[in-house]
């Protein structure tokens, strides 16, 4: 008999049937009639009130941390307390050549061309504002041409999407309560310029920059913070004066500059046309546009799952880059607008080992310009390496290394249990293996398993009995045609050992001696053999592969073309066909082309009635 009300179980009926148990079971309750409306109403309301009651602590217990919140008000709280500040909305950039001509014969040496110059831009139907956030300059080429150039003497002048907003605020007195809150959702916070000037008609001003990029603060120090208030606004943040640097004083006015954004939206523009023509010596000349890249990298708010992933990360490496996960933390923490995923391993773990060095992979979004690859490269050796990491430690940048599966899949398919017919449900199948691979793969240290596959496969239909997958691994390299030379093909895995049935190497064709040809190992050897299509041996050694090491050694070889492209596709048998796990910077990748999937048709699992 219940004494007492669970207060796990906090559904309505549950909560008012326990309070019906709970009263039945006392002596002066024994007679009442709990289904009559009095009561029932009365226990109604006890009931809602404890279910509301409830869920409000549930709620509220959720939000308090880090792992379970889902509030994105919540989420930055924490992450804030960490001193991780989660991403902005970032403006699409595209990188162009600016220049103008002046045919007069008196004409300037140098001329500037002003932040906030704006360009237009189509993008599937829609008009979108580009300007430049920066003054370039440009000198007489002693043609007339000019042609503007960065701080760094490059032509590439980057413009960003968006338009510019100011806001303006005056500093009351100490007493006073400061508050300098953006009201803009879309603000790309990376674009702002703040500026406090002295007063209200001063035309002198200091300009303030972001805390995240200070290396030394002192009392003196024009530093602001940026943080996002759980209305999705920012609020800008001054020092104390001690501890966080300078802060501005009774009578000053703070200019806030920045940029109001679509996010991804305006990525892929290619034609940008100048909204005026550039005033010199009172005259208007037009600004001649050359794109160099494509708009790209334009980007929403960071999710909710990527800072509860962040912070913990940022948090561990407490501003500093010491073991090799540190620089992994600091990169994401500030570049993770331009990156879908960083690795790094000190040169101690290299293959070969080289001390004194942490090596780092970027995987960069699609569609980032090589120059913007370049640039965040160099800014990261010349932000966070020289000032957060071990002295005499250099960082070597590595591209992402793909490593490629060639699956077949087999199943047994029943169709009495269908009403699928057996191609559609390879079809399916092989659909689901790609899924699987874009979901779960295709990012640093991720480990294919093949049993995790083969387990959906078997639920994806009853009609599916049992499967079983075949693996390879698959490089790729590019051969240079005509010449005659050695080259060397690593694998992450260890590689299966030769036998007299199966060929543990195989590759694409190419044309040589003027045949289509393969290379694959002899039978019994890791030798590595040339021969055409009819099986016939061209060429009785090009090379060998190390099965321990999962190295392959092509030597003199000299294709004069490559069929169906310019790469040539080496496919091995691993020695462990159920788990592949990528090294250092191999990223597990899919090659569609040649995933199969094929239904063996069985009937085992039929009744027959007679």
């Amino acid at each position: 008999m219940a004494t007492s009300i669970k207060s796990t179980e906090l559904d309505f009926d549950t909560i008012k049937s326990r309070l019906k148990d709970y009263l039945r079971a006392q002596d002066q309750f024994q007679d009442y009639d709990f289904e009559g409306s009095g009561l029932s109403n009365l226990l109604d309301v006890l009931a809602y009130n404890t279910h509301f009651n409830g869920l409000l602590a549930n709620f509220a217990l959720n939000e308090s941390f880090l792992n379970t919140a889902q509030l994105r008000s919540s989420m930055v709280s924490h992450a804030e307390a960490l001193g991780y500040i989660p991403r902005s909305y970032t403006s699409s950039k595209a990188l162009v050549n600016l220049s103008l001509s002046i045919t007069a014969l008196t004409r300037p040496t140098s001329i500037a061309l002003p932040r906030g110059t704006s360009f237009t831009t189509t993008v599937a139907g829609e008009s979108y504002t580009f300007s430049t956030l920066e003054t370039y300059n440009a000198t007489d080429d002693g043609s007339g041409v000019y042609n503007f150039v960065t701080r760094a003497s490059e032509t590439s002048i980057p413009i960003y999407e968006g338009i510019t907003k100011t806001k303006t605020f005056f500093v009351g007195e100490v007493n006073e309560s400061q508050v300098y809150v953006i009201p803009d959702v879309t603000a790309d916070t990376n674009s702002l310029q703040v500026r406090v000037y002295d007063t209200a008609g001063s035309s002198s001003f200091v300009a303030y920059t972001n805390l995240k990029d200070a290396v030394r603060i002192t009392a003196n120090s024009t530093y602001y913070q940026i943080k996002e208030v759980p209305n999705g606004y920012y609020e800008v943040l001054f020092g104390d004066g001690v501890s966080t640097g300078k802060r501005p004083v009774a009578g000053n006015k703070i200019v806030i500059t920045y940029l109001s954004t679509v996010g991804p939206a305006a990525d892929g523009a290619q034609t940008f046309t100048p909204s005026a023509d550039l005033r010199v010596g009172g005259v208007d000349y037009p600004i001649t546009v050359t794109t160099d890249a494509v708009s790209s990298n334009g980007t929403f708010k960071e999710s909710i799952e990527s800072i509860r992933q962040n912070t913990p990360l940022a948090f561990a490496s407490q501003k500093r880059m010491v073991v090799a996960e540190d620089y992994k933390a600091q990169i994401l923490a500030n570049y993770s607008a331009y990156l879908d995923d960083v690795i790094a391993w000190s040169g101690a773990d290299n293959d070969p080992v080289v001390y004194g060095k942490v090596y780092v992979g970027l995987k960069f979004k699609d569609n980032i310009a090589e120059d913007t690859q370049a640039e965040v490269k160099t800014d990261i050796i010349n932000t966070l390496s020289a000032n957060f990491a071990v002295m005499s430690i250099d960082t070597d940048f590595t591209d992402p290394v793909e490593t490629y599966l060639e699956l077949q899949v087999n199943f047994n398919l029943d169709p009495d249990l269908t009403d699928r017919t057996p191609r559609a449900t390879e079809t399916l199948v092989k659909s689901l293996v790609q899924d699987y691979i874009d979901t779960n793969l295709k990012r640093f240290g991720k480990v294919f398993r093949r049993s995790l596959i083969l387990t959906q496969i078997d639920d994806l239909d009853q009609a599916i009995l049992n499967s079983r997958m075949a693996v390879k691994v698959q490089q790729r390299f590019t051969p240079v045609t005509g010449q005659s030379l050695s080259y060397t093909v690593k694998f992450p895995v260890a590689l299966a050992t030769p036998d007299d049935v199966n060929r543990i190497i195989t590759s694409g064709r190419f044309v040589f001696d003027g045949e289509q040809c393969k290379i694959q190992n002899r039978l019994k050897s890791n030798k590595l053999e040339i021969v055409n299509l009819d099986g016939t041996v061209k060429v009785d050694n090009v090379g060998e592969y190390n099965d321990t090491t999962g190295t392959i050694l092509i030597q003199g070889f000299n294709p004069t073309a490559i069929t169906g492209g310019s790469e040539l596709k080496i496919s091995a048998v691993p020695v462990n066909q159920s788990t592949i796990r990528p090294l250092r910077n191999y990223i597990i990748d899919i090659d569609s082309e040649v995933l199969e999937a094929t239904a063996q048709i069985d009937y085992q699992e039929t009744r027959l009635t007679l």
